[in-house]
């Protein structure tokens, strides 16, 4: 007799299969998402005629893989040059940073030179036409459509062939051939595929909006970011006008750059020059802050660290930060103390940077444990100061990426003096440049500029 074919289990996020049921995916770690698939496929796979045959790679023409302005240059940074025919970007953000309104400058912009259609399945078509007044982006060549079928989203790009497609959001399309809910993962991987299909075989550059989870990554199946050629993610803080645009894949261009926006109430604007921006407008200096740079891609950010050290009655001192990775500051804050002999225990410290920039590079320890320093000992560091360096467990400073682009970046706003690790080499013009070893060099460094008492207060604090 025939054995039976033996039933198989399928993750339903990244298609790992197995042949017995387990709890947790073996290949994106997930829980809960491995279901029954039914018996495997035959392996035979019958040959089927071809489409276009195969050719050496040196005939092959790049013509049509040239990326494509979009008309925003920021963007095109970060895409490597614009938008490349048949390439399918996938936008991912928090609700309210600006995607639809990024899209809606770029759909205006690309409208002024071929068609280009816009399809939302989240707001009326009403809707976006008063948005897209206020910002105006109205033009002939813009194509508003309201569906959420992907095929009649098919129909409308046999009727318009536009050259930029934007389908707002990916979430909301159904596929009237497959069952499950708008957003569900058996809708969203029929859909992408339709739409990769739509827009590989017709040369169709395609932006895709996507939704985010709670921990901020994209909602829906992991082989969503698989299919697509390129992700972006928009960011920013709720309460600040500025947005980064980063790339975390790109097969066009490269990952290493940032785009920075600013959304105002007409729109929203490429900063071109960003450095300074994430500095306070004060123009005395003030215990408990130190600037950095930071290399974003190939652009240095010039942004700056505050912290406040203050004593607590309490057993368990707070330890909260904001801009900055957690884990980082509670490393930086041990080594303080342990290396340095500075007293923290009792001590509650608040980290955070300024314009609500996040900060994960390791460059910005330095900084941070001046800042510390500084606020622990009530000095603040002089004027046109800024510090640039990894700490180490052992209370080094360690060499950073890119040392003298920060400097020089540093020079170019008017600061005069840097902190930097060992072997900086050449000296800049017009930046005078500390090089130091250890973490205490650099305190002891801060430890000069500390006030002394006088003998009045002196003697007033003895007789207390």
């Amino acid at each position: 007799m025939a054995k039976a074919a033996k039933t198989t289990f399928r993750c339903a996020e990244c298609g790992w299969t197995t042949l017995k049921w387990v709890g947790r995916c073996g290949e994106c770690q997930a829980w809960g998402t491995v279901e029954e698939a039914g018996a495997p496929a035959p392996s035979v796979v019958a040959a089927a005629p071809v489409t276009s045959r195969a050719r050496p790679i040196t005939e092959i023409s790049v013509e049509s893989a040239e990326a494509v302005p979009t008309g925003v240059d920021e963007l095109d940074r970060v895409l490597g040059g614009g938008a490349v025919p048949g390439g399918v970007v996938l936008l991912a953000g928090e609700p309210g940073v600006g995607k639809s309104t990024l899209l809606l400058e770029v759909a205006a912009m690309r409208a002024a030179k071929a068609n280009v259609l816009y399809v939302t399945g989240e707001e009326s078509a009403g809707q976006v036409r008063l948005r897209a007044e206020r910002l105006n982006a109205l033009s002939e060549q813009l194509y508003l459509a309201a569906e959420t079928s992907v095929a009649t989203l098919a129909s409308h790009v046999d009727a318009v062939a536009p050259q930029l497609l934007i389908v707002d959001s990916v979430q909301t399309m159904v596929s009237p051939e497959t069952t499950g809910v708008p957003g569900g993962v058996t809708q969203i991987r029929q859909v992408t595929g339709a739409l990769i299909q739509i827009a590989k075989e017709r040369g169709i550059a395609t932006v895709l909006v996507g939704h985010v989870t709670k921990d901020g990554s994209i909602a829906g199946p992991r082989l969503l970011e698989h299919l697509v050629d390129v992700v972006l993610h928009f960011e920013g803080e709720r309460h600040s006008q500025l947005r980064l645009l980063r790339a975390v894949k790109n097969r066009y261009g490269p990952t290493d750059e940032i785009g920075v926006f600013e959304l105002t109430e007409k729109g929203i604007f490429g900063l071109p020059d960003p450095s300074g921006l994430f500095l306070t407008e004060r123009t005395d200096p003030v215990p408990g802050t130190c600037v950095t740079v930071t290399l974003e891609g190939r652009r240095p950010l010039i942004t700056e660290v505050q912290a406040l050290v203050a004593p607590t009655p309490l057993p368990a001192p707070r330890r909260a930060t904001s801009g900055l990775d957690t884990s980082r500051v509670n490393m930086i804050l041990a080594v303080l103390e342990k290396r340095t002999g500075m007293k923290l225990a009792n001590m509650d410290v608040y980290a955070s940077t300024v314009g609500g920039v996040k900060l994960g590079e390791p460059s910005v320890d330095l900084a941070l444990a001046m800042a510390a320093a500084s606020s622990n000992n009530d000095v603040p560091l002089p004027a046109g100061f800024i510090a640039i360096g990894e700490v180490g467990l052992a209370g080094d400073v360690r060499s950073v990426n890119g040392v003298r682009r920060r400097v020089a970046e540093a020079q170019r706003l008017g600061f005069t003096e840097a902190v930097v690790p060992k072997h900086f080499g050449d000296p800049v013009k017009g930046i005078r440049v500390h090089e130091v070893e250890e973490l205490s060099e650099a305190l002891t460094w801060v430890e000069r500029r500390r006030p002394r008492r006088s003998r009045k207060n002196e003697s007033a604090a003895a007789g207390e």
